[in-house]
């Protein structure tokens, strides 16, 4: 589930879009205002920012320059500004995307999926994944611990990148069953149980570390 910060300080409008982003099946926080906003963009790992211009104590291009800064998270300035001067001045500070009040939004969510695209292409085109002590060598489908080559089935292995490439983010099993195993529906959810535990067998560190860890009732994060 991707996760979503609204900083907007018009409650109703955020209200709105929590609300419509939650239907469409993202996870959501809302801030009212700019410092929150910023310690809550900077605090913590989120797949797309929305963040207003106007806010009362800290604006939003201040809130962009300081995130961009220290942090590569996709960001979609919202602003009632229509000037080209404000829109140059987001991209220039680090916005990925603009869009002008007041929006559908179905115009939202199609900028929204243009960035998710974008980044889901960027991490195919990866070569090399790190986490800890893991090694991934995409383009020899290499994996190693420290200097030690581990040996993994291609469902494993499959696995292992969808894990690696989503750090933090808690994954259920209906992803993982549709990211590894594709739509085939004769496949049942436990199946992704069983594999987790064959990769845990293989990837654990020796010092009893487990990377893979449960969420009771939600599903799977690596971290």
């Amino acid at each position: 589930m991707r996760e979503i910060l609204i900083i907007e300080d018009e409650e109703e409008l955020a209200q709105f879009i929590l609300l419509e982003l939650e239907y469409e099946g993202f996870s959501v926080t809302v801030s009212h205002s700019g410092r929150e906003g910023l310690k809550l963009a900077l605090d913590s790992d989120w797949d797309l920012i929305l963040l207003d211009i106007m806010l009362p104590d800290l604006n939003g291009i201040e809130v962009c320059r300081r995130i961009r800064a220290v942090k590569e998270t996709p960001i979609i300035m919202v602003t009632a500004r229509g000037s080209v001067l404000d829109r140059v001045s987001g991209l220039d500070n680090g916005a990925d995307d603009y869009i002008l009040k007041p929006f559908a939004i179905e115009e939202l969510l199609a900028r929204m999926r243009v960035i998710f695209r974008r980044i889901d292409k960027e991490k195919q085109f990866q070569s090399h994944l790190t986490f800890k002590d893991l090694q991934v060598d995409i383009l020899g489908r290499v994996v190693k611990r420290g200097d030690e080559e581990v040996e993994l089935t291609k469902k494993e292995y499959d696995l292992l990148i969808t894990f690696i490439q989503n750090i933090n983010r808690v994954l259920t099993r209906e992803v993982l069953l549709e990211k590894v195993w594709g739509y085939d529906t004769t496949v049942e959810t436990n199946i992704v149980d069983v594999y987790v535990g064959h990769l845990r067998n293989k990837i654990d560190s020796s010092n009893g570390e487990t990377y893979i860890q449960t969420i009771r009732g939600m599903g799977y994060v690596m971290r």
